[in-house]
């Protein structure tokens, strides 16, 4: 993958490339003696700060969606929660939550951190903790949380960069990373600034019907280019289970066949399909942990099944 400057002209080659700075597309570019200068592509000194910071975490897991609105969030709360949950273990396990969605961080409500602040200390941020589990997210910079955050590819890009190699990590399992929906400067941030710590994989989430299908198949392709393992794709929202009577109904009607359908078309794993469930709503707004305050209903069950595909995914890795 070749990055691309934030002021491009149109058909830029991006800074990696050796036509960089000298194709006729580089005309008239404020960048163009930059890149023809090979300046830009030069390494990141901050990439060795960042693999110094995040040593000891063992896994790196990104959520990603190809559309808004599927649930990605949700999901990464619940996965996050789920893989921190030590009734489940023999011992204990360290989870980080780490939210770059920067235009629209829910996870701090999610969370039910709402209005929590971040602290310096002598190791850099601290971040904030529910029991055992770190999440850091800029919700907790903001003064207040209805501010609109309206900032450029680099500006995204520095916070980024900050979250990675500034705050206290310390020793993790899993840092668990929740991403905005598409592929765009998160996405090509997040990739380049792990490139020497190394992504575990990607746990993509979608929505039955085609036009979620139609990105998510993107998100793949995104994936399979700067090289992401993809632990798998969950398709949220599948039926409805009605929390009284238990009768399920089809919301989404999968009208292509859905995301099993489309993992056996793109060879890609699927782990799971997950049921609406209202209350996955109220306890996202309430802050309370759904799979916990629930944990017999149809949806945790499909949840905690989940995650266990994801785990069995990461210890896969480590033999």
């Amino acid at each position: 993958m070749q990055p691309i400057p934030e002021d491009k002209q149109e058909h830029c080659p991006g800074t990696e490339s050796d036509q960089a700075g000298k194709q006729s597309a580089c005309e008239g570019c404020p960048n163009q003696q930059i890149c023809a200068s090979g300046e830009a592509n030069l390494p990141d000194p901050d990439l060795g700060n960042i693999k110094e910071r995040l040593k000891d975490v063992k896994h790196k897991i990104l959520v990603l969606s190809g559309k808004g609105g599927v649930g990605k969030s949700t999901f990464t709360s619940q996965l996050a929660l789920a893989l921190s949950d030590t009734e489940q273990e023999e011992e204990e396990i360290d989870v980080g939550l780490l939210d770059i969605d920067i235009c629209g961080p829910s996870i701090p409500r999610i969370m039910g951190l709402h209005g929590s602040r971040v602290h310096n200390s002598s190791m850099g941020w601290e971040p904030v903790y529910v029991d055992q589990l770190a999440v850091m997210s800029i919700g907790f910079l903001l003064d207040d949380p209805a501010d609109a955050i309206i900032w450029r590819g680099p500006k995204k890009n520095g916070i980024i960069k900050q979250f990675l190699k500034d705050v206290n990590w310390g020793e993790l399992d899993y840092l668990v990373v929740d991403t905005p929906p598409g592929t765009s400067d998160e996405h090509i941030s997040i990739v380049q600034y792990l490139k020497e710590s190394s992504i575990t994989g990607a746990v993509i989430v979608t929505t039955p019907q085609e036009i979620s299908l139609l990105d998510v198949r993107k998100e793949i392709n995104f994936c399979k280019k700067v090289n992401i393992p993809i632990i798998g794709v969950v398709e949220n929202m599948s039926i409805f289970v009605c929390p009284n009577c238990k009768a399920e109904s089809v919301i989404f009607p999968p009208t292509t066949g859905g995301a099993v359908k489309m993992c056996e078309d793109m060879d890609i794993p699927f782990l799971g399909s997950l049921p609406l469930d209202p209350r996955i709503a109220r306890s996202c707004d309430t802050g309370k942990p759904f799979i916990v305050e629930y944990p017999d209903t149809p949806a945790a069950i499909a949840y905690r099944s989940v995650v266990d595909k994801v785990k069995q995914f990461c210890e896969d890795t480590t033999k």
